[in-house]
Parts: structure tokens; sequence; C-alpha cells
């Protein structure tokens, strides 16, 4: 059975950016469920539409607009668990802070694949390579 903030993040697909100065009223309301509250596109969403996929599943996410800070929420999945569990990335550097977070929806030996916000300027899936991948979470 699909998790429900999965079905959720499906039936925001294609959502995207607006070229130019105006912003899309629907990554803002990704934004209003972090703590943060951004009012642009310019500031990354990732994080922020995965707190709204899980909010409107009535899951209390992280509230936090940073990737990384999903790898401290909610704990590890058992093997029946990986379809849509919370999948966190490393950008620029293992060590770093910055990262990437979306819903695992694919997989293969060495690569994942995510539905998330701020891929390419949308919701979209994308893989990446698994080698990039810090943790998997669920909710509680």
């Amino acid at each position: 059975m699909k998790p429900p903030w999965l079905e959720v993040a499906e039936g925001e697909m294609g959502v995207s950016e607006i070229p130019g100065p105006r912003n899309n009223p629907r990554i803002i309301e990704y934004h209003d469920e972090t703590e943060l509250s951004a009012n642009d596109e310019d500031t990354s969403w990732c994080s922020s539409f995965i707190n709204w996929c899980m909010t409107q599943a009535g899951i209390i996410g992280t509230m936090s607009a940073a990737a990384r800070s999903w790898l401290w929420w909610g704990r590890e999945p058992t093997d029946d668990e990986y379809e849509g569990c919370v999948c966190v990335l490393w950008r620029g550097s293992p060590d770093g802070w910055q990262g990437h977070v979306g819903l695992l929806v694919d997989w293969t030996d060495d690569q994942v694949c995510l539905l998330g916000g701020n891929q390419g300027n949308q919701v979209s899936r994308a893989w990446f390579p698994v080698e990039r991948v810090l943790g998997y979470r669920v909710p509680s």
C-alpha cells in the first residue's frame, strides 16, 4: 500500500517555478510549512515540499527548510517501508550542511529515483547516485 504522503506528492507532479520575477503561489504554500516561511522560489524548496506533503497527510514533518533536518526525523524504515520513504542526499560535500530531500519511488543497485520538489525547478522524478544517500526515514 502506498503511503498517503506519497499520494499527495504524486498529485503535485508538474508544479513548477514561474520564469521571471513572479513566484508560483503553490511553492509559497510549501514554504509556509517551515519555520523559514520563505516567500520566493529562489529559496531551496525541496524540504518545504516534503513538509507540505506530510502536513497534507496529517503528519508533522520537521518544519525546517533544511534538507538534512530529515535525518533526525521519524525512524529508519523496515524492509517493507522503503517505497515513499523520505530519502536524504548530500549536496556539495558529504560532511557539509547542504542536501536534498525527496521521496523514494524507485531504485537500482547504484541509483535512487526521488519524487521531490525543486528538481529541475519543479515537482518531478529524478535519479541520483546511491552513494549520495545519507539516510532513509519514515514517520515514527
